[in-house]
């Protein structure tokens, strides 16, 4: 679950590590009246959406009098941002951060994330911030130093200095940037997040080490023990198919192709979509319906994947093992009635009671295209779609 920079920052301040002055603005009113509060004379206007490159889109702006901060909130709020991490689709700004200038003397970079190949926290870091980090790595990979923690351990000073002495951070302000890791370390560990990055983390011309920008990305899965952390969930920055599909229970990852996918088990999705794309087409979604699907929930997984207007066929996938095939036909049956769907749909049932499931199918009356292997499932829809394509046309 991602969460936007300010509520970040607002976290980070917690654990010691030192934030610019700021304030939340949700219409052009607010936000000059957090400037106001805000000593200084210089604003940043910052454009709160989950996505990096933020700048690059013109989604942060420097202002020197109020009535810059009143030009660029009425430039951001309501404005769709592009960056290369949102795609084409964009992110609406609804909210904006006003933060104190700051007087930069040096950027530096920081992050901790998990490791799951090393099953170990690493931490990474740069005397060179400010910039897209995959860029440094290709194109000047020793300025990027990389430190494995144990998380049975937890991060030591030791490894805390080597880290600062890495970042190029004067002596005199060693302690300060000791106290800072060890603080993002801590608050990634306490809140079971699986990312924590600041970039830039910045020396301030008063020699204070600061969190210029900071990202933080939490396990859902540990979600149940951190209420508070749950409440910062903003929906209207992700996509509402997946909102959709965490409210009735189900496993759901929106993409960017037009077969439609409802399976059960992760595995088989991952295969499933594996095998669509070998024959040629693209997966609009991952859907895993889990073990228990009643003819509700077959129906509800089957609104969602319908409710993507991309979408030009429809492959079901079931190997039933908890489930039962006649249970999944049934619920297939009812599904495409109640929907009434026009759009070709492909059905390939595996396991426990299989031939009681085909039999219902088969018996149904409806258009459905029935299918014996994965692969000849995956040609049928791929076909299908392309069908569909042609008609339009």
């Amino acid at each position: 679950m991602n969460i936007h920079e300010y509520q970040a920052k607002e976290i980070l301040a917690g654990y010691g590590v030192k934030i610019a002055d700021g304030g939340l603005a949700y219409s052009v009113v607010e936000a000059v009246q957090r400037a106001r509060e805000i000593d200084g004379d210089v604003w940043v206007v910052k454009a709160q959406i989950h996505s990096g490159a933020r700048g690059k889109a013109g989604g942060i702006k420097v202002c020197r009098t109020h009535v810059e901060v009143e030009k660029a909130a009425e430039e951001l709020l309501g404005k769709k941002l592009v960056t290369h991490q949102t795609g084409p689709a964009g992110k609406i700004c609804s909210r904006l951060y006003i933060e104190a200038g700051t007087n930069i003397a040096k950027e530096m970079y920081l992050s901790f994330m998990l490791d799951r190949s090393s099953e170990r926290i690493i931490m990474i870091g740069s005397a060179q911030g400010g910039m897209e980090i995959e860029k440094l790595a290709v194109t000047n990979p020793e300025a990027i130093i990389k430190i494995y923690i144990e998380p049975a351990v937890g991060l030591q000073d030791f490894q805390a200095r080597k880290m600062a002495f890495a970042l190029n951070i004067d002596p005199a302000q060693l302690n300060h940037a000791v106290k800072t890791i060890k603080g993002c370390y801590r608050a990634l560990r306490d809140l079971d997040a699986n990312i924590l990055e600041i970039n830039p983390l910045v020396l301030t011309a008063n020699n204070e080490i600061m969190a210029l920008d900071a990202k933080m990305i939490f396990d859902e899965n540990a979600l149940f023990r951190r209420h508070k952390i749950a409440e910062l969930r903003d929906n209207t920055q992700v996509d509402s198919r997946e909102v959709a599909a965490a409210e009735a229970g189900l496993s759901y990852v929106g993409l960017d192709g037009d077969i439609g996918c409802m399976i059960n088990g992760a595995g088989l999705a991952m295969a499933t979509m594996d095998m669509i794309k070998l024959a040629g087409g693209e997966p609009a979604n991952f859907l895993d319906v889990g073990g228990g699907a009643s003819a509700e929930r077959t129906e509800k997984a089957f609104r969602l994947v319908l409710a993507d207007a991309n979408v030009k066929a429809m492959l079901v996938n079931i190997f039933a093992g908890i489930n039962r095939c006649d249970w999944i036909a049934e619920g297939v049956v009812q599904a495409v009635r109640n929907i009434d769907m026009k759009l070709p749909l492909v059905v390939r049932l595996s396991g426990t009671n299989v031939e009681e499931g085909r039999r219902i199918i088969a018996n149904s009356g409806l258009p459905i295209i029935t299918a014996d292997t994965l692969a000849d499932a995956a040609e049928k829809v791929v076909r299908a779609r392309n069908e569909v394509v042609v008609q339009k046309a």
